[in-house]
């Protein structure tokens, strides 16, 4: 019997992930000999890092600046555009960047342990601020927050796990979220029904390929769209799928609109439980409700708003099309139920979410709010 030779089939190369937790290089124009990385661990364990932008000054008040989900401290460094640590250094301020572990300059939101807000809040934000208070001893400390990093930081304080806090600037969404209702309704669909398949969403088309699993969720996101680059598509004009969009377009410099796969990475659909959860309740809530490890948080961050003890200023967007008026309603709020805090509202005409800070016009229109209620504390 004559048996055929047969040429075994080559397995297709697997997609390479990171999976150090070394953090990706900061791209900055400052001096590199004034950034000081400093990594840390949380206290769970997870390795994050913190940045420090050092003046020379020991006297001046700091600065910590808190990213959104999957985005990281690249969006306050900007190079090609006056950005908001430039301004805060011309200012008299000394920038700290925390990169917690929701950060694109960490694998952690496609490899690694899950997490969910509560560990943020938690381990992520009080390490912070207590490796940042060692260092700078009583000088004023700040803090400037975006989106989930914003959220999260509520939560915190009102487990009140950061107290002493000179002042509060929140864009985008702070204690009470909310959603469109179609945003709201696909991110429930997409969670059920791509949970089995893939576990988050990549923003760059190039890496992903055009006959990946992938696929599906580009040509949704370049439905109607403008613009014809796919990363633009699924960030601008779906916001990961949920049909959101994250920026007003032309409020982008052309070197920020081609760096937006590097400033924003995939999202993990493992976190839209507590998401749904917090949007659901309209306030921020913890997850887990029977761990001990949390007890410290509050079951809603909203009913233990009473325990805010520093001035905080609500900064939103006028187009934002993610959380839409949440900051305004937060005002209301807590304007009613706390009406003894220190809480104001702002609100960027002609500017969305993202562009409040990566916009090629933001130092003009939005980062003077932020030194105006900064100067007023310091």
């Amino acid at each position: 019997m004559m048996f055929k030779a047969t040429t075994p089939r080559t397995r297709p190369a697997l997609r390479k992930v990171r999976t150090t937790a070394a953090l990706r290089p900061l791209r900055h124009r400052l001096d590199p000999a004034r950034v000081e990385e400093i990594p840390f661990r949380a206290g769970d364990g997870v390795r994050l890092g913190l940045t420090r932008v050092d003046t020379g000054d020991t006297g001046r008040p700091a600065v910590l600046l808190l990213h959104g989900h999957t985005a990281s401290a690249d969006m306050f460094l900007l190079p090609e555009t006056r950005n908001l640590v430039d301004v805060l250094l011309d200012d008299g301020y000394e920038p700290w960047l925390l990169d917690w572990r929701g950060s694109r300059r960490l694998p952690y939101n496609e490899t690694g342990g899950r997490y969910t807000y509560d560990d943020v809040a938690l381990y992520d934000i009080p390490e912070a601020v207590s490796h940042i208070r060692e260092r700078i001893g009583d000088r004023p400390l700040f803090v400037v927050a975006h989106c989930i990093g914003s959220l999260t930081l509520s939560l915190s304080m009102t487990a009140g796990l950061v107290p002493g806090l000179a002042g509060v600037v929140s864009q985008g969404v702070f204690l009470t979220p909310k959603l469109a209702g179609r945003t709201s309704l696909r991110m429930s669909v997409a969670g059920e029904l791509l949970k089995t398949r893939i576990d988050h969403i990549p923003v760059d088309f190039r890496k992903v390929g055009l006959w990946s699993r992938y696929t599906p969720l580009f040509a949704l996101a370049s439905r109607r769209a403008t613009c014809p680059d796919p990363t633009c598509q699924i960030l601008h004009n779906s916001a990961w799928g949920t049909g959101a969009s994250l920026f007003v377009h032309e409020n982008l410099a052309e070197a920020t609109h081609d760096r937006l796969a590097e400033l924003l990475g995939p999202a993990p659909l493992w976190i839209l439980p507590h998401l749904r959860r917090i949007e659901l309740a309209r306030s921020v809530v913890r997850w887990h409700d029977t761990d001990h490890r949390y007890r410290s948080l509050p079951p809603n961050a909203l009913d233990a708003a009473g325990r805010i003890d520093t001035p905080v200023l609500l900064l939103a967007g006028s187009e934002n099309g993610l959380w839409l008026d949440s900051q305004r309603l937060c005002h209301e709020v807590l304007s009613h139920r706390q009406p003894q805090l220190d809480v104001s509202y702002t609100e960027i005409p002609g500017y969305g979410h993202l562009d409040t800070f990566l916009g090629r016009g933001a130092a003009l229109d939005v980062f003077g709010h932020i030194l105006e209620f900064l100067g007023e504390r310091r």
